[in-house]
């Protein structure tokens, strides 16, 4: 059975965000942060750290 990488992700986001139960306003934070840092001149730099 082969699942998509993008559904498993967000299968194991919900199911973090149900356990942990951070504040709304961190995840938040974190995706605009994460989607921002990631289209920026920033990106190359951190990508040889998150491959």
């Amino acid at each position: 059975m082969s699942v998509p990488l993008w559904f498993f992700i967000a299968c194991l986001a919900v199911v973090g965000v149900k356990l942990v139960r951070p504040p709304l306003w961190l995840v938040l934070v974190l995706l605009i942060g994460g989607y921002l840092v990631a289209g920026s001149l920033l990106a190359p730099t951190i990508d040889p750290f998150v491959k």
